[in-house]
């Protein structure tokens, strides 16, 4: 006789059912696009019901919002982890952007993140989960490597929003083929710019 499987709790259950949904949604979302991705090819593809989804999402484009988020956040972590702490501060935003650009060649992720994500959610709502999921780390790096009193606080905000830009379209000409290097480097030089003391 088998012993018995400890039961799970109603807190692991659902977290195992909102996991199942969020990982069908992102593989359809990515293979179909969030306009061709229907909620009932969603749960059909979780093994779940319609009710499981909404007791979970309030609509698909909740779904989709956490389903960018949760990207959002694996890329932050992705960056997280380069960060060592122990070299230069210009050396910190060039692992951060080689990071970068490892975790944006996750197959999907620059379609759900710089393109679909943009368009359903809005320019907007994209900033502000990339401010949740580690957006200060590139301005916190740039105000590091920079000489004091170099910018000031908006400046500094303004600037590394276009160096995120930057990142981004990067990440998009990787993505439609092109070698990774020269865009490293580009980076590197764009970075040394802003910085040169």
């Amino acid at each position: 006789m088998q012993p018995e499987k400890p039961r799970r709790s109603n807190r692991e259950r659902s977290d195992t059912t909102r996991a199942a949904i969020l990982d069908a949604a992102r593989e359809l979302f990515i293979a179909k696009g969030y306009a061709d991705t229907a909620t009932p090819d969603i749960v059909a593809a979780a093994g779940l019901t319609r009710g499981a989804l909404y007791h979970h999402f309030e609509d698909k484009k909740a779904l989709f919002r956490a389903v960018v988020e949760q990207e959002a956040g694996q890329v932050a972590a992705a960056i997280e982890l380069s960060d060592t702490r122990q070299g230069a501060p210009r050396d910190a935003l060039l692992a951060g952007a080689s990071a970068y650009f490892d975790a944006m060649a996750m197959p999907g992720r620059v379609r759900l993140l710089l393109l679909d994500g943009p368009a359903v959610l809005g320019v907007a709502e994209i900033a502000a989960i990339d401010a949740a999921h580690g957006g200060r780390t590139l301005q916190e790096g740039l105000a590091a490597a920079m000489p004091p009193g170099r910018i000031d606080e908006k400046g500094l905000a303004a600037t590394a929003v276009l160096l995120s830009a930057a990142f981004d379209r990067a990440a998009l000409e990787i993505e439609a083929g092109a070698a990774r290097a020269p865009y490293l480097h580009a980076i590197g030089r764009l970075i040394d710019g802003l910085i040169d003391r």
